[in-house]
């Protein structure tokens, strides 16, 4: 499933068009630091650039207008056999608490059941700017874990989310 429509939204493959635009929605979240968001650019990069890689599927989500909302990036953990990182999932602050995020995570979800997936794993910041994003996550069905203490720097702890299919 490449598309997901409902409720005037449309939740398509990224397209090298976008990369613009969702740096812009990752900055607008003010959650991540300028490196993680030339990360997330580089990976947006590599998707649209090396059109026969298998390490990253991008998603964006569409509003009615055609203006993009957000999106995700998903892919394969390297050494597994059915594990995969969910790395980027962004929603233009404007759009918060439209379900937008809700949205996309359930597309993400189907996409990596469809490839194979068995295990989707999430890591996040133990920051208190990431309060919000860890209880979507517990929302959503995942669990916590693992929490490894001090690990982006002292007193930013990486909190670990997994979801079994």
């Amino acid at each position: 499933m490449n598309e997901h429509v409902s409720k005037n939204m449309l939740i398509r493959k990224f397209e090298k068009t976008d990369i613009a635009q969702l740096a812009e929605i990752v900055r607008a979240t003010k959650v991540f630091h300028e490196e993680e968001v030339d990360v997330a650019i580089e990976l947006m990069e590599i998707a649209a650039n090396e059109k026969d890689q298998k390490d990253y599927f991008l998603y964006t989500y569409v509003d009615e207008f055609g203006a993009l909302q957000g999106y995700y990036c998903v892919g394969p953990t390297p050494m597994t056999k059915s594990t995969y990182d969910l790395y980027w999932i962004a929603v233009h602050p404007r759009m918060h608490r439209k379900k937008i995020g809700r949205d996309l995570l359930e597309h993400c979800e189907q996409q990596v059941q469809g490839m194979g997936g068995t295990l989707l794993v999430v890591e996040t910041s133990s920051q208190p700017k990431y309060e919000p994003t860890r209880k979507f996550y517990l929302r959503h069905q995942y669990t916590e874990t693992a929490h490894i203490k001090d690990y982006y720097a002292p007193g930013d702890d990486l909190v670990i989310y997994t979801k079994h299919f």
